[in-house]
């Protein structure tokens, strides 16, 4: 009879063994369905409508889709964005329900934000790190805000932080960060930059400055690129010039200007006194940096750069070039008279995350049990905690839940107020409509399906004409019009009203009667 052996049964783990037993990409995929379910719970809880640019892009894209040339030559009119056009286009098959989809559209990007930072952060210094780099980046209520009104500077910037993880994971891929690249210029020409040097990284690989004879016969090490011929050079050279191109078409076939964005961004940063000094941008990398990211994050960041440099400094080099990039561009857009504002710097803040989520978790890459490990987790507990005390003494919740609320109170409170039948009956009679600036245009053309602005007016507008000796504008208005006005808060909302605004074009002009009074809007007419 053949002997056999017995072995002693295993005990059941326990569960906590068997949770620590997951692998970090099931964690990963659980947290990002979670994500998922929370961003659109949070879209139907909280309804928002898209912001100033955002409704541009929805009604230029509307046009499109009504076979009409989009309008950018309108009064303070935002820089045209070719992709956010076409998204808008998409939208628009949707009705006035397309606004809506315009805001999920910016709320999924930021989901796909928080799943790109973790992925690069994962692919340079683990899956500890990439943990911290999605909680930062999860934390940044800068960015939900924005993302809640629907901003498309998130597609953007998750466009940005996917090419360069995509790079991280194969270096010199090639051509799918090339498209994603591209995709990204379609929304900001920041990425130009970006594709300009990846080009050269893939054009010109290491070695390739070397003769044929001093070149080594060794294998292509998995960090290098095998020599390319000058046929894939210049394939290259045509998808990184991809949105630069798109981008001139369309101002040309439109304005018949090739050059309009960039004319047309500078003059009305000038105008609206966000154009400054090279010193002035310099300074603001930190102010918004801060504004952005929070001064225990930015600290994080400086200590988190060097770290990462030592810890790991060839897979550290991809994203690093990308930040010193994206600030450099930020600089260089506002040397040369292009609007500073604190959303231009939104690429280089994210990037900027996982360099902060190493100073806070860079502990896993050491030894287990090290002195060194234990001092630096103490180090970053402190860290941690110095962010959540910032955190308390400064985030407001409520705050930030009463601003979303406005913005969507004030947009229904002005499709109320214009599909109020008396207001209407005006409109049929006198269909110029008037409102204090800028700001309520887009909102209001959205509202009426207006395909043009003609009908459409900004009171500063005419009276800044009207200056300048052409009171064609102010005229109109006075010869028949309906006209807008804030009430109670609206006043104070800087998504309505400009501080830069003449206060008399917030008073209700002669001869004009009162047709409608809401909360937030009066509606007045002479026709």
């Amino acid at each position: 009879m053949a002997s056999a052996t017995f072995s002693k049964p295993r005990q059941d783990s326990t569960p906590l063994q068997r949770l620590c037993a997951v692998d970090a990409s099931t964690w990963a995929k659980l947290a990002f369905a979670l994500l998922c379910a929370i961003a659109l719970f949070g879209y139907f809880a909280f309804p928002t409508y898209p912001t100033y640019d955002s409704f541009y892009a929805l009604l230029w894209g509307r046009n499109l889709l009504h076979l009409h040339l989009p309008d950018f030559q309108v009064y303070r009119g935002p820089t045209e964005h070719p992709l956010a056009i076409a998204f808008g286009m998409f939208c628009s098959l949707f009705g006035q329900g397309g606004a809506r989809l315009m805001v999920l559209g910016s709320i999924a990007s930021f989901v796909a934000l928080v799943a790109g930072v973790y992925r690069l952060a994962r692919l340079c210094f683990g899956p500890v790190v990439g943990m911290f780099a999605a909680l930062l980046m999860l934390s940044r209520f800068y960015d939900e805000n924005l993302a809640a009104q629907g901003y498309l500077d998130l597609s953007y910037v998750a466009l940005i932080v996917w090419a360069v993880a995509l790079e991280v994971q194969r270096p010199r891929r090639g051509t799918t960060v090339f498209l994603v690249l591209a995709a990204a210029g379609l929304l900001r020409p920041d990425a130009w930059v970006l594709s300009g040097v990846y080009w050269l990284w893939c054009a010109w690989p290491r070695g390739m400055g070397q003769s044929p004879h001093e070149r080594s016969p060794r294998a292509v090490s998995p960090g290098e690129a095998p020599a390319i011929d000058n046929r894939r050079r210049l394939l290259y050279l045509g998808l990184a010039l991809i949105a630069p191109l798109v981008w001139v078409c369309v101002d040309t076939v439109v304005t018949g200007n090739p050059l309009y964005s960039l004319q047309s961004t500078s003059g009305l940063a000038e105008e609206l006194g966000r154009s400054q000094a090279l010193s002035g941008v310099v300074a603001s990398v930190w102010t918004y940096g801060v504004r952005i990211d929070k001064l225990p994050v930015i600290l994080g960041i400086v200590l988190g750069v060097p770290l990462a440099v030592w810890l790991a400094p060839r897979r550290v080099l991809t994203p690093l070039v990308a930040l010193v990039v994206l600030v450099g561009v930020f600089v260089a857009e506002g040397a040369v008279g292009a609007s500073v504002i604190d959303r231009y710097l939104m690429g280089a803040a994210s990037v900027g995350l996982i360099f902060c989520a190493v100073a806070i978790g860079g502990w896993s890459m050491l030894e287990r049990g090290s002195k060194l490990r234990r001092a630096w987790m103490v180090g970053a507990a402190a860290l941690v905690l110095y962010g959540a005390y910032a955190a308390a003494t400064t985030l407001s919740l409520s705050s930030l839940r009463t601003t979303l609320a406005y913005h969507e109170e004030f947009h229904e409170g002005l499709a109320s107020a214009l599909a109020n039948p008396a207001v209407k009956a005006e409109l049929k009679r006198c269909p110029l409509l008037s409102l204090p600036d800028n700001k309520l245009i887009p909102d209001a053309r959205w509202i009426l399906d207006s395909n043009g602005q003609h009908d459409i007016v900004a009171r500063s507008e005419a009276r800044a004409d009207a200056d300048r000796g052409s009171p064609a504008l102010e005229n109109r208005i006075h010869a028949g019009s309906v006209a807008v006005y804030p009430l109670g808060s609206a006043v104070f909302f800087e998504a309505i009203v400009d501080v830069g605004d003449d206060p008399r074009d917030q008073v209700p002009l002669a001869g004009f009667k009162r047709i409608y009074t809401s909360r937030y809007y009066a509606v007045y007419g002479n026709c």
